[in-house]
């Protein structure tokens, strides 16, 4: 029974003073309480001493305030899991009945949702997050139709690279580039002259200039793939000017192998005079046959920024004849201005080298610059072509209506 008492008094002593060591207890409290014996003492009826008794209620208050903490431990993070899901809950509820409630929601944003103050203003921050959920979304279908269609122009890419690499197709640009140079090379033996005037670059600025040699570049382009071209010359051409600083980089080393005459002399002492023709849009003499004899000068420059009647001032200080293009007498001129580019001259030009047919020559003037071709007395058409610009501006339109009642009465 002694060593039972002894076993005893050792497993009391090993697991009640450490927690009395950890709450900073002393020994001479455990007499103040109730105290409890060992239950072989009061069998035997044997008097404890002081040290074997143990304090009870402060053993409760620090095995309480263990599992308080171990509770509270263990419980706060399921009640934060279930507010989390009953938010989530929530949010599937307004989903299904139709409100504006983003697919994809992270724990911060249902944080911030469950910390809102009212209801109006979780509505709000759910309308927010949906907003900028379709942002997202709208942002990367686009980047994917991008991407797609970067593709697809990279396979095309791909696919005229291959074609362009075939050996037939190869074999026959070089056979063409071929006879067009042929046909330019018999031009500059055979050919009509055909005058760029190139004196015009002080009075342009630098992307005038520009645009005008890219004008000129398509003329020299389509006069080399017509059947009869023109032999074209550059009058008034100095080096190292902007003209020719431009020509180089559009031609780069093709320029100086260019089947034209480039040269810095006026056409006025290359050609005689009575056989050179100004085009120019501000002469008064109309232009009604093309002359094979003759030799046309055109003036490189664009026409928008240039005065009216520098290139006719130009014309009658060195004594030239001077003629416009009837596009009043075959065409039926609605809106804009009558001057043409270089590339549209070049084609009017050839068309009717070719053919004499002003109809068929006229067909490359811009289709929104006139109504059609004349077919009726141009009397008749300008009084129509009156009426109807009077319509279409609103002014005088009783008048206009009633000269039509009284011209046009009804049977």
């Amino acid at each position: 029974m002694q060593s039972a008492n002894m076993l005893l008094r050792k497993v009391v002593r090993s697991s009640v003073l450490p927690f009395a060591a950890q709450h900073r207890m002393q020994k001479d409290l455990f007499p103040l309480g109730r105290t409890l014996s060992l239950s072989l003492c009061l069998k035997q009826n044997k008097s404890c001493e002081p040290s074997e008794k143990l304090d009870l209620d402060e053993w409760k208050k620090v095995m309480k305030s263990g599992l308080q903490e171990e509770v509270s431990e263990t419980v706060s993070e399921p009640k934060e899991l279930s507010s989390l899901a009953a938010a989530r809950e929530t949010l599937e509820m307004w989903r299904l009945s139709g409100r504006a409630v983003p697919e994809n929601i992270s724990e911060e944003q249902l944080k911030t949702f469950m910390e809102c103050p009212s209801k109006s203003a979780k509505k709000k921050y759910l309308k927010y997050l949906h907003l900028k959920e379709l942002h997202k979304k709208n942002d990367k279908r686009k980047m994917d139709e991008k991407r797609e269609r970067r593709l697809e122009a990279q396979d095309q890419a791909s696919k005229t690279d291959e074609t362009k690499k075939s050996p037939f197709v190869c074999m026959w640009s070089s056979i063409m580039d071929k006879a067009y140079n042929w046909r330019a090379a018999q031009s500059m033996i055979f050919g009509q002259p055909l005058v760029f005037d190139m004196s015009y670059e002080k009075e342009m600025s630098i992307r005038e200039v520009t645009n005008t040699v890219r004008q000129i570049v398509l003329s020299e382009s389509c006069n080399r793939r017509s059947v009869d071209p023109f032999h074209i010359h550059f009058c008034n051409f100095k080096d190292d000017s902007l003209y020719h600083r431009e020509f180089i980089k559009q031609y780069r080393e093709a320029w100086g192998k260019l089947l034209i005459t480039v040269t810095d002399q006026c056409y006025t002492e290359i050609f005689p005079k009575d056989k050179l023709i100004y085009l120019t849009a501000d002469s008064p003499k109309v232009m009604k046959t093309f002359d094979h004899d003759k030799i046309y000068i055109v003036g490189s420059m664009v026409d928008k920024s240039i005065k009216t009647g520098v290139s006719l001032a130009r014309a009658k200080r060195l004594g030239l004849e001077t003629a416009a293009l009837p596009l009043d007498k075959y065409l039926l001129w609605s809106t804009g201005a009558k001057n043409l580019t270089l590339d549209q001259m070049m084609h009017i030009l050839l068309t009717l080298k070719d053919t004499a047919d002003w109809k068929k020559a006229l067909e490359f003037v811009p289709k929104r610059k006139y109504c059609g071709f004349v077919n009726k007395p141009v009397k008749e058409l300008k009084k129509t072509l009156d009426v109807i610009n009077t319509l279409k501006l609103g002014k005088g339109r009783e008048e206009v209506q009633k000269q039509f009642a009284k011209s046009y009465p009804k049977k």
